[in-house]
């Protein structure tokens, strides 16, 4: 029987990866040089150090750069961006559907909590969280599946009885090796990676209602 719902939240609630994949592609080709998303898409949904950016456009292009002022200038393109993105579709619906039909709701992200919580706020949908699990929790992040195990603790219910929704290779792994149902919305950046295991895959959230993928999953 399924009781939660565990959102994951760059790139599922909302679409902050592709701001900052395009942000980056614009200060490479400044640079005359190119990040391939293949190259991108492997370090999405786990931490962020687990691919430098600048070092990879430092090797690139055979110079050391003023990497402070990249910095800047990623936050400000990104800044820029993210103004005008709202949640992605469906993820209203889903929220509302899971409070309509008494279920828990958590959030599990390899992202910091300042991050997540302020976004959350502006897109005016914190109070939906009862539980938010982020890596100021974990010592691992995704695809250690460690952060759902504490989000389905958190919410006082066993991990078959959560349905996870994701967007990236790294976040699907850590949802099921949690032991969680899994639902991959890949988005622009994710869309080329490979899924090895997940429940069910969809364009996007309106897609499908909500109860009826949890019917689909109470017949298996």
């Amino acid at each position: 029987m399924i009781k939660a719902v565990v959102f994951d939240f760059d790139g599922t609630i909302l679409d902050t990866e592709a701001c900052e994949y395009e942000g980056l592609q614009t200060v490479y080709k400044e640079y005359g040089a190119e990040l391939p998303i293949e190259v991108w898409g492997e370090c999405i949904g786990t931490h962020a150090n687990f691919f430098d950016a600048h070092e990879y456009l430092e090797k690139q292009i055979g110079q050391q750069l003023d990497r402070e002022m990249i910095k800047q200038k990623r936050k400000d393109l990104f800044a820029e961006r993210i103004e005008n993105e709202t949640t992605l579709p469906g993820v209203i619906e889903y929220l509302e559907a899971a409070k309509r039909l008494g279920l828990k709701i958590g959030l599990a992200s390899s992202s910091k909590y300042e991050w997540v919580s302020s976004h959350l706020q502006n897109l005016g949908i914190r109070d939906y969280f009862e539980c938010i699990k982020t890596s100021d929790d974990v010592e691992v992040v995704k695809p250690d599946p460690t952060l759902y195990l504490e989000a389905v603790k958190c919410l006082g219910i066993e991990p078959e009885e959560a349905i996870a929704f994701e967007d990236s290779s790294n976040g699907a792994k850590a949802a099921k090796k949690a032991g969680l149902y899994c639902v991959v919305i890949p988005n622009l950046v994710t869309r080329h990676l490979t899924f090895e295991d997940l429940d069910l895959k969809l364009e996007s959230l309106a897609e499908l209602k909500l109860e009826d993928m949890i019917n689909r999953f109470s017949t298996r």
